[in-house]
């Protein structure tokens, strides 16, 4: 019978490295996330998201989520798209890590992203996930680059690039809310890539890299 991960491959991914598991995003997966989110993301006198999506009233974040990684899901093709993961750490659902790209099989770039609960923060478990996913990219997804962007008052998240290996890129100018933030662009070579201390594995890959134009 064919399964929601047979159609999406995605959905069955699970990448681990130690205490750090990385899952596609199934269907009972984004109520604990909403709820983690609603919990927080951030310190409320502070926005570092280009889109704001963490203030959204309680109430509204659910669907928010839901509508989210169901339209990432609906895009899903080789020629765009979105690896939306959650992430535990010993075993607890701690927030999100993803990697988007367009045109991968001709560029083979593509940008990180992530968002963590509050209460994880300061422990390292933000770096850990960027490295296990940059270490994905590249060794199973045969990636050349990775990009990532913080707004230059965010330290933490420009901390978790560094320890990564990422190098400053240029900045970019955007609108946050309603006043300008100076972006901080972030570029990571496989050479560079600071890696995480366990071995990965990860199930699902075959089809998963069928999925997006690898060995078809």
């Amino acid at each position: 019978m064919t399964s929601a991960a047979t159609a999406l491959p995605l959905l069955g991914l699970r990448i681990t490295a130690g205490p750090v598991e990385l899952r596609g995003i199934t269907d009972d997966l984004i109520g604990p996330l909403a709820d983690l989110a609603i919990k927080g993301v951030h310190d409320p006198d502070f926005m570092p998201f280009t889109i704001p999506w963490s203030v959204k009233p309680a109430a509204a974040l659910p669907r928010s989520l839901a509508q989210f990684h169901w339209g990432h899901r609906s895009r899903f093709s080789p020629e765009n798209w979105c690896m939306d993961l959650a992430v535990f750490f010993d075993g607890e659902l701690v927030g999100s890590q993803g990697f988007h790209t367009q045109d991968f099989l001709i560029t083979r770039i593509g940008e990180t992203g992530s968002w963590l609960g509050r209460e994880f923060h300061g422990r390292g478990i933000g770096t850990a996930m960027r490295k296990v996913i940059c270490a994905f990219v590249f060794d199973q997804l045969d990636a050349q680059l990775i990009t990532s962007s913080a707004f230059t008052d965010n330290p933490a998240s420009l901390a978790v690039s560094r320890k990564c290996g990422y190098t400053a890129n240029g900045v970019s100018v955007l609108k946050r809310i309603d006043k300008p933030a100076t972006l901080q662009l972030l570029i990571l070579e496989p050479g560079n890539l600071i890696r995480h201390e366990h071995k990965l594995t990860v199930e699902g890959l075959p089809e998963f890299r069928r999925s997006i134009g690898l060995d078809a």
